[in-house]
């Protein structure tokens, strides 16, 4: 009786290697030539696999795009709520929540122009995907919002407008890097100008939203 589980086991843990490897593959082939430009057959042959076997997984290159945007942010929000949570005052864990966001970015810079893709294209498979990651992590940030307002760390603003502020602060400088370049800045990932970037959005909303920004935190 033992075996046919041991043997399921293993099958198990192939065709999970198996996706992972597609999956990987098919990033760095979204990330190079985006959804229209990336051909199944260099994705499967990077990945080790027929093409066969990877219609089987995600039955069409679309539906294989959008797996690889989920599998970030299925990542990112096991990290983002997992801070979200932490019992601690709520400016500590928004700074720490800002760390992470810019920081998770800043990792998966390549695949920026992914992302873009997914949100121009509009349709079901982004409000699957809002409704599914986008809609816990907003509503845990808003608790932290609201009980740092409430406890007088946090000045009193429009909530959304404050969350929406705070993710355009980390986001928009990975959207535009491109335009910085040609306004001056030349190389936006640059490991210097990456920190004093996230230097920058951390002092801004400290001093923006904190009531007493030079307070140490705790």
């Amino acid at each position: 009786m033992r075996r046919p589980q041991k043997h399921s086991r293993t099958q198990q843990a192939r065709s999970a290697g198996t996706r992972a490897a597609i999956l990987a593959a098919a990033a760095d082939a979204f990330a190079e030539s985006g959804l229209a430009g990336a051909r199944t057959d260099a994705i499967a042959a990077a990945a080790g696999v027929n093409k066969a076997m990877l219609y089987y997984y995600f039955q069409s290159k679309d539906r294989l795009f959008e797996a690889v945007v989920e599998n970030h942010f299925a990542e990112f929000n096991r990290r983002a709520l997992e801070v979200l949570a932490e019992d601690r005052p709520a400016r500590s864990v928004l700074l720490h929540y800002v760390n992470l966001h810019f920081d998770f970015i800043t990792e998966r810079r390549r695949y920026a122009c992914i992302y873009q893709q997914l949100m121009m294209s509009g349709g079901r498979p982004l409000e699957r995907l809002v409704r599914k990651y986008f809609v816990p992590r907003s509503a845990a940030l808003d608790r932290v919002l609201e009980r740092g307002m409430h406890a007088g760390e946090f000045r009193h603003a429009d909530r959304r407008h404050t969350a929406i502020s705070i993710v355009a602060l980390i986001v928009f400088y990975f959207s535009a890097s491109q335009v910085l370049q040609f306004l001056g800045q030349p190389d936006a990932y640059d490991r210097a100008n990456l920190k004093a970037r996230k230097r920058e959005v951390l002092d801004f909303i400290r001093h923006g939203l904190f009531t007493d920004p030079d307070a140490p935190l705790s």
